[in-house]
């Protein structure tokens, strides 16, 4: 039997019990020690669904926890010890619960050093070192993020480990000494201070090289906020990358409106996520596709083992699955107080 956590169509968050998943090809059965929640794909619309209920059932959710391999699909024996600990992700499969089946490219090894909670949030950071990548981030460049839930402070982590100047921007005070505790150079709060401002000192009048949208929502005033503060070039054009990470809506005029600013879209981990035969063991040429979700993941449990990459900082509510619905709570109504939530087994 497993417990698991579901949110149906009216917005009520539920502990549910079923069978334990059996393990299919290219799967492992993973004891859950860990899972982190991600309170924008996974929390964004409960208020929608409050406000404009369905009778849709209970629907499991969560793609990012950690646990121990105590089972084994076909195709996967010898590919992982009895009991490692491993890092795992992806919807359908990494829920919370406290059992899942997992592909063999989803899951990775955890390494000496790396706690279950830190790994649990192994996804998100590597949600976010796709979207550093796709910004294309060089030593010495100015980084700004905008939006400091847990992509946001991986990304502005791993824009610092990548030898640039990171400044980060939110509305709430407990995001912001977070950053701080994690590294960030410089933080901002968009409602007492002038971004645009802060962006022209803190970069030494150069401007920013790379802006990262990691937030969910209407994003067209930070899109444009974003523009005014990157690089400006004597003929009056602007340079440099915008890349959205989270689920941002903007309105934005193109050619000699956005100048020579490229607009990104940065999607989930890397390559082969949602690809199931991938997924499942099927391998990318490394010489063509280098930087797959898998490589991802371990590169940031590296980093995470390394002490270069801080989870701890952000972990401000942890308890047994059971009490779900009140953690995931924290998240939905109370975004000044929490960032990062673990769900442990009762």
């Amino acid at each position: 039997m497993r417990k698991a956590v579901a949110l149906d169509g009216k917005g009520v968050i539920h502990v549910v019990e079923g069978p334990q998943p059996e393990p299919k090809p290219g799967e492992v059965l993973v004891e859950m020690r860990a899972s982190a929640i991600s309170p924008g794909t996974e929390l964004g619309g409960v208020k929608g669904r409050r406000e404009n209920p369905s009778d849709a059932p209970p629907r499991v959710f969560g793609y990012g926890n950690a646990g121990v391999v105590k089972g084994f699909g076909e195709g996967t024996e010898g590919l992982y010890e009895l009991d490692q600990p491993v890092a795992c992700m992806g919807g359908g499969y990494a829920e919370h619960a406290t059992w899942c089946a997992v592909p063999i490219n989803m899951c990775v090894p955890i390494p000496t050093g790396v706690s279950f909670e830190a790994a649990a949030f192994t996804c998100l950071a590597a949600t976010a070192l796709h979207a550093v990548r796709r910004g294309e981030v060089v030593l010495g460049q100015h980084v700004a993020v905008f939006g400091l839930g847990p992509v946001g402070q991986f990304a502005l982590q791993l824009a610092r480990v990548g030898g640039a100047h990171v400044l980060g921007l939110d509305r709430l005070a407990n995001r912001l000494e977070v950053a701080t505790a994690c590294g960030a150079h410089r933080v901002v709060n968009n409602t007492t201070e002038d971004p645009v401002a802060v962006a022209a000192e803190f970069t030494r009048g150069y401007g920013l090289d790379v802006g990262i949208l990691a937030f969910g929502g209407e994003g067209t005033a930070a899109l444009n906020q974003a523009y005014q503060m990157m690089k400006l070039a004597p003929d009056t054009h602007r340079w440099g990358n915008i890349v959205a990470v989270g689920g941002v809506k903007v309105q934005a005029h193109l050619a000699a409106g956005l100048g020579n600013v490229d607009l990104r879209s940065s999607a989930r981990p890397g390559p082969g996520y949602h690809d199931k035969a991938w997924e499942h063991g099927d391998h990318y040429p490394d010489v063509f596709v280098e930087w797959t979700t898998k490589r991802n993941l371990e590169e940031c449990l590296q980093f995470m083992a390394q002490k270069r990459l801080l989870v701890e900082p952000m972990i401000t509510h942890r308890g047994p699955i059971s009490e779900a619905p009140e953690l995931c709570e924290e998240l939905i109504s109370r975004p000044d107080s929490a960032i990062g939530v673990i769900l442990l087994p009762d």
